[in-house]
C-alpha cells in the first residue's frame, strides 16, 4: 500500500492542489484582479454554477484564495489571491507560455 504523499512530496502536493478542471482557470482570472463569482461565471460560462460554488470552496480551504463577505443588502462577496495563491502567479506565467509553444507546436505539425 502505496502512502500519501500529500504534504510530503511537492509534486503530489501541487498535483492534489491543482486537480479540479477549472483550478488554473480560476487561479489564472483571479491572479488579474479581485473578482466576484458573477464574474467569474461570465468569464468561464461553460462552468456550471455548483462546480465553480465547489471549486472556490476548495481552493479557500486549500488556501489559494480569500473569501470576503461584505455585510451589506445584497450580500457582497468577493474572491481573490491569498498570499500563498499570488506566490503561484510565476507559475501561471510559465504555464501561459509552455501553452502557447504548445500551441505553436501543435499548429506546425498539423497534416
Amino acid at each position: 500500500m502505496q502512502q500519501d504523499l500529500f504534504g510530503i512530496c511537492p509534486y503530489v502536493t501541487a498535483q492534489k492542489l491543482l486537480t479540479g478542471k477549472w483550478t488554473l482557470l480560476i487561479l489564472h482570472h483571479l491572479s488579474e484582479k479581485t473578482m466576484r463569482f458573477n464574474e467569474l461565471k461570465k468569464v468561464l460560462p461553460d462552468l456550471t454554477q455548483s462546480t465553480l460554488t465547489k471549486q472556490l470552496r476548495m481552493m479557500e480551504k486549500n488556501g489559494l484564495i480569500i473569501r470576503t463577505v461584505y455585510n451589506q443588502i445584497p450580500p457582497k462577496v468577493e474572491y481573490s489571491l491569498s498570499p500563498l495563491g499570488k506566490h503561484f502567479k510565476p507559475v501561471l506565467d510559465a504555464l501561459e507560455i509552455w501553452g502557447e509553444e504548445y500551441i505553436e507546436y501543435l499548429k506546425s505539425n498539423k497534416g
